[in-house]
């Protein structure tokens, strides 16, 4: 097994490094690069491993495998050579801050409810975990203020290697029975925790979490939170958006939701006044075509409600086969076919087959689309009629 020395906890803001390649190994997507020290924190503990370069070689991913810290690359490199190792800063910090504010929650959570972490996951959007109790939005937005008071206290990050006798009687949380040398993670006032990960050495740098959501998820919730740069970002996308609804909607930013409801309330109102004249159209259409017999109509822009009302109306009165269309944006046609008191399943599995469609319904009424224009769709009709 190569022993490779672990920079990333002599000194976690270390961005660049000089190290001699000890083997490359070829595996089945590209080479695995072993160093005599490295800086490249592996995929562990719910956090992503850091990516970078040896040299002009990219780093893709880094795993630890049987106690060896393999760095996953897609070019091979030499042994014995120098090189010197870059990680990706930018994302390093990034999910520094996101593992410090997630312990924090954690561990506020478990101090005001006795709730546990049973899921952690530090995706590129958003952090999820998952506690094996319920919280509410209240509770949530609670533990919110709580954490970012702590945020702001800055104090430092302290991380001991305990004895087991200090272990013992130490009040930490861990999903698993610990052996052999325990690396713990202090937060004061907030959280104590056995964890390998990265993270920062003052809570100040974390900057400021954001829970955004709580579900319902197996025997308790799951939590979206954000931290540091990526609240930043969120609330930059949220302001982008309230502007671009202040405009359309002629209203100040702070006013939105007002304006919003009242055009839910106008849309409701409007749409109401829509339904009632469409059902005044269908019945005047349904007299129109009174006992004319097998029809094919073809009407712009309904939806597919609208559609298939008018076909049941008009075929109360028409006396034969009443087929409805109406064009789609792509350019296919929706349609709703009805026969009173009639069996229409060979006559649209034969149209289907024809006109590209698909569709069902009871034997006497049909909705579906064809992929057909309306010359081939009138074709087929005048074909059967």
């Amino acid at each position: 097994m190569t022993e490779t020395r672990r920079l990333y906890y002599e000194d976690v803001y270390r961005k660049e490094f000089q190290a001699t390649v000890l083997e490359c190994r070829e595996a089945k997507k590209g080479y695995h690069i072993l160093l005599d020290e490295s800086a490249f924190y592996p995929e562990g503990g719910g956090q992503p491993s850091d990516i970078g370069y040896l040299g002009n070689v990219k780093v893709n991913e880094v795993h630890e495998k049987n106690g060896e810290l393999l760095h996953y690359t897609s070019e091979p490199l030499e042994a014995g050579t120098v090189v010197t190792g870059t990680i990706d800063w930018d994302r390093r910090f990034d999910l520094m801050q996101q593992h410090s504010g997630e312990h924090m929650v954690s561990g506020l959570v478990h101090e005001a409810y006795g709730y546990d972490n049973v899921g952690f996951h530090m995706g590129s959007d958003v952090i999820t975990i998952d506690f094996n109790g319920m919280l509410d939005e209240k509770q949530l937005s609670e533990i919110e203020a709580k954490v970012n008071r702590k945020i702001w206290e800055d104090t430092e990050v302290e991380i001991t290697y305990p004895t087991p006798e200090e272990l013992a009687v130490l009040p930490y949380r861990s999903k698993k029975e610990l052996t052999g040398k325990v690396r713990i993670v202090r937060f004061p006032g907030a959280d104590i925790c056995a964890c390998c990960g990265t993270h920062v050495t003052h809570t100040g740098e974390i900057g400021i979490v954001k829970l955004l959501s709580v579900e319902k998820f197996r025997e308790g919730v799951r939590v979206e939170m954000i931290c540091g740069k990526r609240v930043l970002e969120y609330l930059n996308m949220v302001r982008t958006q309230n502007h671009q609804v202040s405009v359309q909607l002629s209203a100040k930013e702070g006013n939105t939701a007002e304006a919003v409801a009242r055009l839910a309330e106008e849309n409701f109102r409007l749409k109401g006044r829509v339904l009632r004249l469409e059902e005044q159209l269908f019945t005047s259409e349904a007299e129109k075509w009174a006992c004319i017999g097998n029809l094919t109509l073809f009407q712009e822009g309904m939806e597919a409600d609208s559609v298939r009302k008018l076909a049941d109306a008009v075929m109360q009165n028409c006396g034969g086969r009443c087929a409805v269309f109406s064009k789609n944006p792509d350019g296919s046609y929706k349609y709703a076919i009805g026969e009173k008191n009639g069996d229409l399943r060979q006559f649209v599995k034969e149209m289907n087959a024809a006109l590209n469609g698909r569709g069902g319904g009871k034997p006497f009424f049909v909705q579906g689309s064809v992929q057909a224009s309306e010359e081939e769709i009138r074709k087929f009709f005048e074909n059967r009629d």
